[in-house]
């Protein structure tokens, strides 16, 4: 089966091939690194890691380049730096860092680029200059402004008419524009800002260019997908696509555009500014990674999606399946490592996630039932198609012995063997006794023909 994604352009599933499959590219909107990332802005983490796996897997890994920007000078990074008295770099490393530490948990792989916008500079620079020479933009008053009348496909991405585009970008009135929807692409800093030299005055680049820049630097124009999140389709995106065109001539900019939607919170998208979010940071002290993760890819990427308690729970007992399915298993070696073409066209089918989990439940079930060499196969479809979405990569007794602290864990090791001991010595009492000792730390005993291992019971 061909990979088919929902191009956001096209406004239909198309058929995905790249511009050379021997060097696939893949661009995706990054954070702002001023605080802990909530929960919301690792849904386009997550889904778009997929998407990596799955390119690595249909042409190679060494074939698909994927480069995930960071924002690291911003209105908000000046507060934030300005209120502790120090650097931006202070601030944005500290957060890059946690931020980089909760994907990781989450299972993301680190993209092949992760390119920060105070170290492009000279890129950012370059390209408004060539948008100028190309009468794309104009300095004024200090600024520099990407003319929207200079092409006349803006708006297209978005579907919005002209009118609406005014209305809802995120651009001040001044009285130096040549049209109401011009952006900036340079402008002065404030005192006490971050500031940079260039033609048209000390200052500091605009957010869009950016963007257009960071993926000039690391991939080339064009590239063959972009992603991010619904809310950037306009004005970032627009504007993206608008200024990468005008300064490269190259009328394509990005051969696929995919946007996952909301996670919402309630009756409203989670967001910092409302004060609705769930801290990933926080959530993974509660929570195995893998369960955040699964609960971010339950419903499709494209869809709104509800987030609650319920929806997390919901995903560690999910996971509880699949694992102990491979805890029952664990005397079987596993005979391939491909994994299931049900699997694999599910997530073809524009990263069908719902579709794929029901497949590996199914692959859970034909390893609890069949026999033999069947058995075997079944076990290493479910392992390989779980590894390609990104899950089942514990094992499976650290799975269901997580959130145990070690000196915990070491004494209900040792009741394990003691009662082992008491059991071998046919001492039914002391077995008894012990039993219930691990019972009341929460802990299930499973004997087995090659001894007695132990989980923690499902939390009340």
């Amino acid at each position: 089966m061909t990979l088919k994604l929902y191009d956001t352009m096209a406004r239909e599933k198309r058929d995905f091939a790249p511009a050379d499959p021997k060097r696939v590219t893949m661009y995706v909107c990054g954070p702002t690194v001023y605080n802990f990332a909530h929960v919301g802005n690792f849904r386009p983490v997550v889904v778009f890691d997929v998407l990596f796996r799955l390119l690595r897997f249909t042409y190679g890994e060494e074939a698909v380049l994927y480069a995930a920007n960071v924002t690291d000078v911003d209105d908000k990074i000046n507060a934030k730096a300005a209120e502790e008295g120090v650097p931006i770099d202070t601030v944005t490393d500290r957060y890059l860092e946690a931020y980089n530490g909760d994907a990781e948990k989450l299972g993301a792989l680190r993209p092949t680029f992760q390119p920060r916008a105070t170290r492009t500079m000279d890129q950012i620079i370059d390209m408004i200059g060539r948008l100028v020479r190309n009468n794309a933009a104009y300095a004024a008053e200090g600024h520099v402004l990407f003319n929207t009348q200079a092409y006349a496909e803006y708006g297209k991405l978005s579907g919005r008419p002209l009118e609406e585009m005014i209305a809802g970008a995120r651009v001040d009135v001044a009285p130096y524009k040549q049209n109401p929807a011009d952006f900036v692409l340079w402008k002065p800093s404030k005192p006490g800002e971050p500031v940079w030299e260039s033609p048209w005055g000390p200052g500091r680049p605009g957010w869009h260019i950016e963007c257009s820049a960071m993926i000039e630097q690391t991939l080339g124009l064009p590239i063959d997908i972009h992603g991010g999140g619904i809310d950037l389709v306009f004005p970032h995106h627009e504007n993206e696509r608008a200024q990468g065109v005008c300064a490269t001539h190259d009328h394509t900019y990005s051969r696929f555009w995919l946007h996952n939607g909301f996670l919402n919170f309630g009756e409203e998208k989670m967001s910092k500014s409302l004060g609705n979010v769930a801290l990933a940071h926080e959530l993974l002290k509660a929570y195995p990674g893998e369960a955040i993760r699964w609960a971010l890819l339950v419903g499709h990427y494209r869809a709104p999606l509800e987030w609650n308690a319920d929806l997390l729970d919901q995903a560690k007992r999910s996971l509880d399946r699949l694992y102990g399915a491979l805890e029952r298993a664990k005397d079987v070696e596993a005979a391939t490592d491909v994994p299931s073409a049900a699997f694999v066209a599910a997530l073809e089918d524009d990263l069908n996630t719902a579709a794929a989990m029901a497949e590996l439940f199914g692959l859970a079930s034909r390893l609890e039932t069949a026999k033999g060499e069947n058995k075997a196969r079944a076990k290493g479809e479910l392992l390989a198609s779980a590894r390609l979405m990104g899950f089942l990569a514990a094992d499976p007794d650290s799975w269901f012995q997580g959130g145990v602290d070690e000196s915990v864990k070491s004494r209900i090791n040792e009741l394990v063997a003691a009662r082992d001991a008491a059991r071998r010595a046919k001492d039914w009492p002391e077995a008894d006794r012990i039993r219930g000792e691990l019972a009341a730390l929460n802990v299930e005993v499973l004997d087995g023909p090659t001894g007695a291992t132990w989980r923690l019971k499902e939390q009340a």
